[in-house]
């Protein structure tokens, strides 16, 4: 009995092995699978794989999907490296904006040397026109007129756009134009009286007035040093007035008139000139016919058209037809030298423009003294370099604290 227990389940074993027969058990397990899958596996190892170069982590997924009980397939997707994109740092960006500020410093630098040169032009013809006719306020006139000529030809002829303006602009450009007209008289004035030196040596304290007026009228406050660097300034200008040698107290008054109009026209130019369509350049000459339409019957009323007639003729006769063409040049070359002023203060602050302009003195004063033959003390000269170095070290240290300002 035990041994055919025993022989039963030897053959029921062994009939798992046996092939299949008829009226035998269906077999249960076969080794071939396993044998088969152990051979495909064998021949893939054998096959190096092809590396998997990933150049960036972009749209990196990893999804596994269940095929089989203990089968599982991983789909890896990435860039290729021979498809791989640059890091995006913007660098042609960075060095588009450099360029484009090393564009504009250059402009802004070609404006302040024309602007310079056609001032010193300028002032030499002014001289020598008030040397012979010694009417400033109908030089002024003048000057405007010419300007405001220029710029209707222009317009008319469509050579500059005509602006578009409003009551409002004309509005606001009004106190830029008293502004104006003030200190255009009041320099005219001065340089009728004394050395166009002497007139520019005082008008090189403007920065001082532009820090007052700045503090008071706009509330801006400014380091100490900056305050400090002004005192230069005033004591270099007090100096060359107190040692010159053709001191006059009208010519030294209208240069500090001069100064300060002239702060309040380019404070009020700059608020004037934001939120509006209208360029420098004919913000100026709208800025012109308006100051020659206040100064007009001012003029009349001071000197009037007998005393203009009369000097005329005396002008004329004591240089000859070469009068004509020096008014004609002081005229065009003031209007020329505004107008590209303008156009700086169109891309600059008042008081960088207030320090271009007392830096275009040095070149003035030294042609006008080398043209006009003007006798200079040398405590007068110790004077007018004290101004003028006070002028470039508050310069330097506007600028310095202008860019701790920007940096913290």
């Amino acid at each position: 009995m035990i041994h055919s227990i025993k022989h039963a389940q030897y053959s029921l074993a062994a009939s798992d092995f046996l092939p299949k027969r008829r009226g035998l058990v269906k077999p249960q397990f076969s080794p071939l699978p396993i044998i088969r899958n152990a051979l495909q596996g064998l021949n893939h190892s054998l096959t190096p794989p092809k590396p998997l170069r990933v150049s960036s982590i972009e749209n990196f997924s990893l999804t596994i999907t269940k095929t089989q009980k203990r089968t599982t397939t991983t789909e890896c997707k990435a860039y290729e490296a021979d498809r791989s994109r640059p890091i995006d740092v913007k660098i042609e960006l960075l060095d588009e904006q450099a360029r484009l500020d090393a564009a504009q410093r250059i402009k802004i630098g070609i404006y302040f040397a024309t602007w310079w040169s056609l001032n010193v032009v300028f002032n030499i013809y002014n001289k020598k026109v008030l040397n012979a006719f010694p009417y400033p306020w109908l030089t002024s006139t003048l000057s405007l007129a010419c300007g405001s000529l220029m710029m209707l030809i222009s317009w008319v002829t469509r050579i500059t756009d005509a602006p578009k303006t409003d009551f409002e602009f004309w509005k606001t450009l009004f106190p830029v134009a008293v502004a104006h007209t003030i200190g255009h008289v009041a320099a005219t004035v001065s340089m009728s009286k004394v050395a166009v030196s002497f007139t520019h040596i005082i008008k090189s304290g403007e920065p001082a007035f532009s820090v007052l007026v700045s503090w008071f009228l706009l509330g801006e406050t400014f380091p100490g040093p900056v305050y400090w660097s002004l005192l230069p300034i005033i004591g270099g200008c007090a100096l060359a007035a107190i040692t010159e040698l053709n001191f006059n107290m009208i010519g030294f008054m209208g240069a500090m008139i001069s100064n300060l109009a002239f702060v309040f026209r380019n404070i009020f130019s700059k608020k004037g000139m934001k939120g509006n369509s209208v360029s420098g350049m004919n913000y100026y000459g709208c800025l012109s016919v308006l100051s020659l339409l206040i100064l007009t019957p001012f003029a009349i009323a001071v000197e009037g058209p007998q005393v203009w007639a009369a000097g005329w003729q005396n002008a004329v006769a004591q240089i000859g037809p070469n009068f004509v063409w020096w008014v004609a040049a002081q005229s065009i070359f003031y209007h020329l030298y505004n107008q590209v002023s303008y156009m700086s203060l169109d891309q600059i602050s008042p008081l960088t423009f207030s320090i271009g302009n007392t830096m275009k003195r040095i070149s003035v004063i030294v042609s006008s003294i080398i043209v006009f033959h003007t006798p200079v003390r040398p405590i007068n000269t110790l004077g007018a370099t004290i101004a003028i170095l006070g002028t470039f070290l508050y310069s330097q240290v506007y600028i310095f604290t202008l860019l701790c300002r920007l940096k913290f």
